[in-house]
């Protein structure tokens, strides 16, 4: 599978099943220990999923929200803003399936790209335990501090456009 075989679409109101079933195969490992049955975990997740929407839909009203596709399905999702003084990474997810595939590295060195050419750093926040943290670590974010269980990271905004890991 090639990574350059996606590409972005906007979110809509009919990709909601989708994203909450996106929200859900990320959360499956650590819901997988909490000893709770099936439905407990799905009415939980159901509440979990419609609280972080609710939050990024009313705190980034200028984000863009996207779905990432590949021939034409939804394989996960990629929000992010573009500020005057900073971007945000809001929210990188793909579907297990199309994990460590190179696509969330291709849409992530998309994004830094866009945001090099506006001369913007980048920031995110990540759990300390997610292995994406390395991928974030290799184009030069930096822990800058801890806020609640997630690590916020910075990469400054290059001194050329043109500066990306080899």
């Amino acid at each position: 599978m090639s990574k350059c075989a996606v590409a972005l679409r906007a979110l809509e109101t009919g990709d909601m099943q989708f994203i909450e079933h996106l929200y859900a195969t990320s959360r499956a490992g650590e819901m997988s220990h909490s000893g709770w049955p099936a439905e407990q975990i799905e009415r939980f997740l159901h509440m979990q999923f419609n609280a972080q929407h609710t939050y990024y839909q009313q705190h980034f009203t200028d984000a863009e929200f996207y779905i990432v596709e590949r021939a034409g399905e939804p394989v996960g999702r990629l929000y992010m803003r573009f500020g005057v003084t900073c971007a945000v990474l809001i929210d990188i997810a793909l579907l297990p399936a199309y994990q460590r595939r190179g696509i969330g590295t291709a849409l992530l060195e998309n994004m830094l790209h866009r945001a090099d050419n506006l001369q913007l750093p980048v920031e995110l926040s990540v759990e300390p335990y997610n292995p994406a943290q390395q991928l974030y670590q290799r184009f030069g974010f930096e822990v800058i501090n801890q806020a609640g269980v997630y690590l916020r990271m910075r990469r400054e905004a290059p001194a050329h456009p043109s500066r990306m890991p080899s």
